[in-house]
């Protein structure tokens, strides 16, 4: 063998071709293979051997030909079986690829077909001579002609039969990628190609996992001959699959006691990974693969999913697509939120299209799936989460409001929700990833600083959800909030307060964080700005609440508002309960400073103190004695002398302005509250402990010694206050009251004050007065002098400026007030009927507790929390609202309206009324701020005691009881005499109604009950009441949409209103149906305005689908979706469409030959036809597109839809145009002469506003023709056959008109002619100016 092959190097060394052409000729073909192989296997001169044989065989000769044949077929099986060493391997088929071109045509497709036959049985596992195939196909494509079969092929089109049935073939996975590889270097047409790359993703399921990434890669770089979409499609969808699958295991896996995951979670998100950085990388390095990337998700946000989340987050950090896919991702969220709403609001589109797949769960999954090492991802969270918090947060809105706040407690609208799930990315990026903290961190604290301008509550929440969460890590970035503190007394009040609030727990185990806060608020204690100042106040309070001095008495309610499992540290010595308490008298001894300060610092000082001591009563002393002190200097200290109170230093001056400087009413409330608190806690643990130290009993002496003063204060006070008239204040009935004048002004503050020491005195003494009758009747006689006063403010209040009549805030607490209100009305003890006799004797006295009740419910629903003591405990406020709620409903269902015919002849508000409106305000307040609790407002209002179920289905069973008792009194209200009815009560019903109905599931029978029940109401009761006629209506409609589509409703409607006001014709007569009361002459126009706001929702639902439908037309990858669809089937979507389209226009049509008053009616009708015309354009624009890419023809049902818009709108529109234009001119002229000058100006502006719609109108129904004609020619049906010539033009001739004309001119000109003969006679007389 050695000889063999040193003959064959020497003669190749020589040159001599002829002597090695002989040579190899007398060699047999398995000696020379045995000679290949064993070179090939020791790696030594193969080479040069196969060059050797190479030149001793000549291709012009056949048995060259041959040798040449026999080294190729050997040589690649020889490289795949992997016997080689790489190199040698690589080294052979270099050279091998190098001769290819030197092959006969008959050699090349046996070579071909070697490979092919290979392929097909699995023999190319390592791939090696794959790198030969590209260079035999593209010599093959060079040959001419080559034999197939019996015939003959070009050599290009016998590379394409070859390509095809390579990838027709089966493929063993092991050689996929190398295959995708291999065809990189193969010139592929672009039908081949998307062949090919269909066959790579079919064999994507038989792979491993870990296959997938490199065969992703080689993809990828495929994609640069074209099928860029096809690839990334591919590459989603199955990642797409992989993790249905994976969530569906979950599911099933919870059901089943064993089961085996066929797909390992985190090996498929390292995959995940690894494939988004090949894909991001290939972006990178080819533009027009990113842009197709973008186009993908652009025309359908179908394709989103947890992966191409991440992918698209992957990529926006090429800068490039940075705000084109935020922009997307934007557009997407907002997009899925809107969808959600609105199908969550219509059962109609509940039962044409699935449920879809939220977008913001994906996003959270993004998230969680980020923590498999993606952290080429989470940059993109951080960065999305703040783009959704800084896009859809709260705005400023006008004077100082904030608009459609972001962090609502229940996000409720699109932008509310995105705002809320930017905060939930960050959240929980925070938690998960340890990278990303501190730029987070970073971030949030920026923008409280920085956006001084607009509301950050939305970021303070997440700071302090980031705190909650995770204190001890916060910790580690302290020096980022110390920064932060520097900038408070700088900063917007509340946004001081919500970030106080969420370094609450942070303060409990950081020293130096309390050193920092401590030392920032005593600066801005004596800051220039009031806001600083009112800051440092807000942080000293906030203290003061949270460090609990030694021996301060246990309460319930002092459970913090922030507590974490990860505050159990104990802290440093100085962290004691006597180091406190040093700290806190500190802290009171800055605080006093304040009492010399703007009333406004005041007044936050006097609402602190109460939540402080409670918290804190081991400052009872020192808060005390601040208290009295501060009350001493207004009190009037001798007894003859009225009043007790000196309000001249209670008011200041700068320039000709007065302002308050003393709230004295809340000084002294905050006095008596702490008082009556700390005898309270008193009492209760001298109940509980019977022996004390000597210490003790000194400050017990000390204390009692200071509240026997105050009590003595008080009780002299309300002896004083009740014998006091108004000139002992200074103020008069006659006196000046505007606010326009600094005099004015003065007795407004002299009045506001002398009310709220009265309101104050009031609440305690009824407190003490422990149900005495002499007590109540001082009580009695201090509300009369406070309701004196209170009637003559509101007299002259009145009389000014419309703004300056505002009810002064009351100062009774929440809680005194709904026991105030139980006692009148439900307390029934005998021992204390004579005493609440007084009470209920005074009729004003009940008025006024109810009318505080309802002011304070009206300010928990503005604001969330009221004034006064426990106004900021949300569970003290729900127990307050619970027991007021109960006490109304008990007092309106029980006590007979009849008995409050003093009200209605005075033309007030009933008690009753007054009730209901305060009902009505809990349940509206409920439903916004706290929904999930509407229930167990409802379960302990104990009117329902015997009905409530004690199961699952007690919360409906609970909300329909209620709902019932006042469909009750609704309906028993109706039933009166038509005089004898209050609007206003029956308003207040429905809207009740209108919000408990929103706690019934649409599917339940309550819900069926409760639609029924108010259809009937509407068709039967004919209460001439428009606002009540809406609310009925509205509530009508807002059942109907959530059980079935409501356009048979509106067409009943529609008929009675045609009906109601007769014809556009007036020779035409039509039948009054009489199916709905409720519509009358007054209620007629709100019935015409709501109907066609309901036509404006069911037009907005149809163009969605319309959208939704397009979206899916373009998403379909191949027309494969359509294709299936018979020619006699309709798409449901389309279907849907068509009918309710087909059911608006049979409506709008009794709605068009009505004969509707001018105005609003008119207008907003003519803006509705408008928009439906646009909306069956758009539909008839996706037809044509339809018919552009599909064959087949219309179906019935949108040619009848054509046919009705033919044959039943646009005529009867054409129609009502003309009578809108004359019925407006005649209107013009009417006014013309009746008033002239700046009235023909107002008439003329209003008819230019009223007759606009009128051209849109025309424009919108040609351009519906315009479109029609266009179909017409796509689908070869006729459908212009309905349509007729239009006729309503700017100048347009009726017969009738037109003789009358002419013969008025007749008339004239004889007229005319008479004047004329008088004018030769004498001159004409000039005309006065008018």
């Amino acid at each position: 063998m050695k000889a063999v092959v040193d003959k064959i190097l020497s003669l190749s060394d020589e040159d001599n071709i002829t002597e090695l052409e002989k040579y190899l000729s007398t060699i047999k073909d398995d000696q020379l293979i045995s000679v290949i192989t064993t070179s090939a296997l020791k790696g030594k001169k193969i080479c040069a051997i196969i060059k050797g044989i190479f030149q001793g065989s000549p291709t012009g000769s056949t048995e060259g030909s041959k040798h040449r044949l026999l080294v190729y077929q050997h040589c690649i099986p020889l490289c795949e079986s992997g016997d080689l060493q790489a190199d040698v391997a690589a080294d052979i088929i270099g050279l091998l690829m190098l001769e290819t071109h030197t092959l006969p045509p008959l050699s090349l497709v046996q070579l071909a077909s070697l490979f092919v036959e290979a392929i097909k049985v699995g023999k190319m596992g390592s791939g090696k001579s794959l790198e030969l195939f590209p260079t035999i196909l593209t010599a093959l494509a060079a040959c001419e002609a080559l034999s197939y079969g019996k015939g003959e092929l070009s050599g290009e089109e016998y590379k394409k039969q070859l390509i095809n049935s390579l990838c027709s073939s089966r493929w063993d996975p092991q050689c996929v990628i190398h295959l995708t590889t291999m065809f990189r270097d193969v010139p592929l047409s672009s039908e081949e190609l998307q062949f090919l790359v269909e066959k790579v993703f079919r064999m994507f399921n038989k792979l491993d996992l870990q296959e997938i990434p490199p065969l992703v890669y080689q993809l990828l770089l495929l994609s640069s001959k074209g099928c860029k979409k096809q690839i990334l499609d591919g590459i989603i969808d199955y990642f797409k699959e992989k993790d249905t699958l994976l969530e569906e295991e979950k599911k099933d896996g919870n059901t089943l006691d064993l089961e085996v995951q066929s797909i390992p979670q985190d090996q498929l998100r390292h995959v995940e990974g690894t494939t988004i950085l090949h894909v991001v990388f290939a972006i990178r390095l080819d533009h027009e693969l990113g842009r197709e990337f973008l186009k993908i998700f652009k025309m359908s946000y179908d394709d989103l999913c947890p992966f191409s989340i991440a992918l698209l987050l992957s990529v926006a950090r090429i800068q490039r697509y940075e705000e084109q896919v935020f922009d997307l991702l934007k557009g997407a969220i907002i997009k899925s939120f809107k969808d959600d709403q609105l199908q969550q609001g219509s059962k109609f589109l509940q039962d044409v299209l699935p449920k879809h797949c939220r977008i913001d769960r994906m996003i959270l999954d993004t998230v969680k799936n980020s923590v498999f090492g993606w952290d080429h991802v989470t940059q993109g969270l951080v960065q999305l989460g703040f783009f959704l918090m800084d896009t859809f947060g709260p705005k400023p809105g006008p004077f100082g409001k904030t608009t459609d706040s972001g962090s609502a407690a229940v996000a409720r609208t699109p932008a509310q929700q995105s705002c809320k799930l930017g905060c939930r990315v960050l959240l929980h990026g925070f938690k998960i990833h340890e990278t990303i903290r501190g730029e987070i961190l970073e971030q949030v604290l920026n923008r409280l600083v920085t956006q001084t301008a607009s509301p950050v509550n939305h970021y303070s929440d997440l700071f302090a959800d980031i705190v909650t969460s995770a204190p001890m890590i916060l910790l580690e970035s302290s020096s980022k909030v110390t920064e932060t503190f520097d900038h408070l007394s700088y900063l917007p009040l509340a946004t001081v307060q919500g970030l106080l609030k969420a370094i609450q727990p942070l303060l409990k185990i950081s020293m130096s964080l309390k050193d920092a806060l401590i030392l920032v608020l005593r600066k801005a204690m004596f800051s220039s700005q009031l806001d600083g100042r009112k800051s440092a106040v807000t942080g000293f309070l906030l203290l003061l609440k949270n460090f609990k001095v030694l021996g301060s008495l246990a309460s319930s309610q002092c459970s913090q508002a922030i507590s974490s499992s990860q505050i159990q540290v104990e802290v440093h010595a100085r962290y004691n309960s006597a180091a406190n308490e040093a700290f806190c008298l500190e802290i009171l001894s800055s605080l006093r400073r304040c009492l010399g300060q703007q009333a406004d610092v005041r007044l936050m000082l006097y609402e602190g103190f109460y939540d402080v001591l409670r918290r804190n009563s081991q400052l009872a002393s020192s808060i005390m004695q601040t208290l009295f002190s501060q009350l001493r200097r207004y009190y009037e200290s001798e007894q003859d002398l009225l009043p007790p109170v000196k309000l001249e230093p209670c008011i200041t001056a700068h320039g000709d302005q007065v302002y308050l400087q003393e709230p004295l009413g809340h000084l002294l409330s905050c006095t008596v509250h702490c008082l009556l608190w700390l005898q309270n806690m008193r009492q209760a643990a001298k109940r509980n402990v019977d022996d004390s130290d000597d210490d003790e009993d000194d400050n017990d002496e000390e204390e009692e010694g200071y509240q026997s003063e105050l009590q003595t204060i008080l009780e002299s006070m309300t002896r004083r206050m009740i014998k006091c008239e108004m000139e002992d204040f200074e103020l008069d009935k006659s006196a000046e009251f505007s606010l326009g004048s600094s005099v004015g002004v003065k007795n407004n503050i002299y009045a506001v004050l002398v009310m709220g020491v009265y309101e104050v005195l009031i609440e305690y003494n009824f407190v003490k007065a422990n149900y005495s009758k002499s007590r109540f009747d001082e009580l009695i006689e201090l509300f009369n002098r406070y309701h004196k006063l209170s009637e003559i403010l509101k007299e002259k209040s009145g009389k000014g400026r419309a703004a300056s009549h505002k009810t002064p805030r009351s100062l009774l607490s929440f809680g005194f007030v709904s026991t105030l209100l139980t006692v009148l009305f439900r307390d029934s003890t005998q021992s204390r009927e004579e005493a609440l006799s007084v009470l209920r004797s005074s009729g004003e006295f009940v008025r006024y507790a109810v009318s505080v009740a309802v002011q304070k419910i009206q300010q928990l629903e503005e604001t969330g929390h009221t004034d006064g003591p426990d106004g900021q405990n949300a569970e003290k406020t729900f127990t307050f609202l619970c027991d007021t709620t109960s006490v109304l409903m008990w007092r309106y269902t029980n006590i007979p309206s009849a008995v409050e015919e003093a009200a209605r002849k005075e033309k007030r508000s009933s008690l009753s009324l007054m009730c209901l409106e305060g009902l009505l305000k809990i349940f509206t307040t409920c439903q916004q701020r706290c929904p999930h609790k509407m229930a167990q407002l409802l379960a302990t209002m104990d009117f329902a005691e015997n009905q409530a179920v004690e199961d699952e289905e007690s919360d409906p069973e609970m909300t329909f009881f209620y709902i019932r008792q006042f469909q009750r009194s609704l309906f028993t209200r109706l039933s009166g005499a038509e005089e004898e009815i209050n609007s206003k009560e029956a308003q207040l019903l429905v809207s009740i109604l209108t919000v408990l109905s929103q706690q019934l599931k649409p599917s339940t029978k309550q819900f069926l009950q409760m639609m029924t029940w108010t259809l009937k109401i509407a068709r039967e009761t004919s209460l001439e009441d428009s606002a009540f006629c809406k609310g009925l209506l509205s509530l009508l409609f807002n059942l109907h949409v959530l059980h079935q589509s409501p356009l048979s409703l509106m067409l009943e409607l529609c008929q009675e209103i045609h009906g109601q006001l007769g014809d556009i014709d007036e020779e035409m007569e039509v039948e009054k149906q009489s199916q709905f009361a409720i519509v009358n002459t007054k209620t007629i126009t709100a019935t015409i305005l709501l109907v066609l706001s309901r036509v404006g929702k069911v037009l907005d639902e149809v163009e969605w689908l319309i959208s939704t439908r397009k979206n899916q037309t373009a998403s379909a990858k191949s027309g494969c979706e359509e294709a299936t669809q018979t020619a006699g089937q309709q798409d449901p979507i389309e279907k849907a469409v068509t009918i309710q389209l087909g059911k608006l226009l049979t409506a709008l049509h009794e709605l068009v030959q009505t004969s509707l008053p001018s105005g609003p009616c008119t207008v907003t009708l003519l803006k509705e036809l408008s928009r439906t015309y646009a909306i069956l354009t758009t539909l008839v624009k996706y037809y044509i597109q339809v018919c552009g890419t599909q064959s087949g023809s219309l179906h019935p049902r949108f040619e009848k839809l054509v046919k009705l818009s033919g044959s039943h709108l646009t005529p009867q529109c054409y129609a009502f145009i003309t009578y809108a234009q004359c019925g407006e001119l005649q209107g013009v002229d009417d006014k013309k002469k009746k008033k002239k000058t700046d009235t023909n100006l107002v008439a003329s502006a209003k008819l230019l506003k009223e007759t606009k719609g009128i051209p849109e109108l025309i424009f919108s129904i040609e351009q519906y023709e315009k479109y029609l004609i266009t179909l017409t020619k796509k689908s070869k049906v006729n459908l212009m056959q309905y349509m007729k010539l239009s006729t309503s033009r700017d100048f347009r001739i009726r017969g009738d008109t037109l003789e009358a004309v002419l013969q008025e001119q007749e008339g004239t000109q004889q007229t005319q002619e008479t004047q004329n003969a008088q004018e030769t006679q004498e001159p004409k007389q000039k005309k006065r100016k008018q």
